[in-house]
């Protein structure tokens, strides 16, 4: 028998009157995936994570974690864990109070097992502080903590980075990257792009409710082909070359003429270069950044 996918989301819809927040969306997140869920905020990531955890109801589609539907009962989210927008606390107890009072009402949990969720997000020396002292970038490591005290086989994060300083930043890539060889998977949402670059390798990318794509980055990266940077001793004559020699998108930042085109076609303006006397001062293939991508394929579909 085949591995029951973590998540498979199809035809999932919601609706608020007449505005489609979530339209026809699949996802289809694989065992040991850190599957990124990209998009601006209001793009509909977090109402598609509700439904995907049975929060909310949803007016169309179908949703399986593990094969089981959420709205069939809290038995269907067995080995799933995480949080959707930020984690909530009472601000009157500690971090340990509060990860023992959500141990109790999820069966119980030891001091030890307490602690060592502590200690995985760098909070152990805080525990016995009431959270109502912690920032907000603590609240979000307290969260993780919690999700990690049920020893999930699927961890849902919802902008887990907000609050986070470039250190906790860094300290939270480091935790997530080793969760799949502790046999996690993470769905990881986010509208911060380099983050999601530096951690995950297949994502989802939500524009106004809908899929612009979904699948691994360096496929995203070969569907547009490649970016290469020519500085050349004459930018406007290079750029009106480039134009003649089948290169209509080539634009020019500054003094840098950018060319989306084939190897053989960059081959071919270097020819035509040479041969108009334009110096070609550097040629250098860029590999293009999630940023880059986004905005256009958001461009694309606007």
């Amino acid at each position: 028998m085949s591995e029951l996918l973590p998540v498979e989301v199809r035809g999932l819809v919601k609706r608020y009157g007449e505005l489609a927040a979530v339209d026809d969306v699949d996802l289809t997140v694989e065992p040991g995936d850190i599957y990124g869920l990209l998009g601006p905020n209001g793009a509909g990531k977090t109402t598609t994570l509700r439904m995907l955890l049975g929060l909310i109801r949803r007016d169309g589609g179908t949703v399986k974690l593990f094969g089981r539907d959420p709205v069939e009962g809290v038995g269907a989210l067995e080995d799933v864990a995480g949080f959707v927008e930020s984690p909530a606390f009472y601000p009157y107890l500690t971090g340990r109070e509060n990860l023992r009072l959500l141990g109790a009402l999820d069966g119980g949990a030891d001091l030890r097992a307490i602690d060592a969720a502590l200690e995985r997000v760098d909070l152990l020396d805080r525990a016995g502080d009431r959270v109502g002292t912690y920032s907000l970038g603590m609240r979000q490591r307290l969260g993780i903590a919690s999700s990690l005290m049920r020893s999930p086989k699927l961890l849902v994060l919802d902008e887990p980075a907000n609050g986070l300083d470039p250190a906790g930043i860094r300290d939270l890539r480091t935790l997530v990257a080793a969760l799949p060889e502790q046999g996690v998977t993470v769905l990881y949402s986010s509208h911060l792009l380099a983050e999601v670059e530096e951690v995950c390798k297949r994502v989802a990318i939500v524009n106004d409710g809908k899929i612009a794509f979904e699948g691994r980055l360096d496929e995203l990266r070969a569907s547009y082909g490649s970016a290469y940077r020519i500085e050349a001793a004459d930018p406007t004559g290079a750029l009106e070359l480039a134009h003649r020699v089948g290169a209509p998108q080539a634009r020019l930042e500054g003094h840098v003429l950018w060319l989306d085109a084939p190897s053989d076609l960059v081959d071919q303006l270097s020819i035509e270069l040479g041969r108009a006397g334009i110096a070609i001062r550097q040629l250098a293939r860029e590999q293009r950044s999630l940023e880059d991508l986004f905005f256009r394929l958001t461009e694309d579909a606007a």
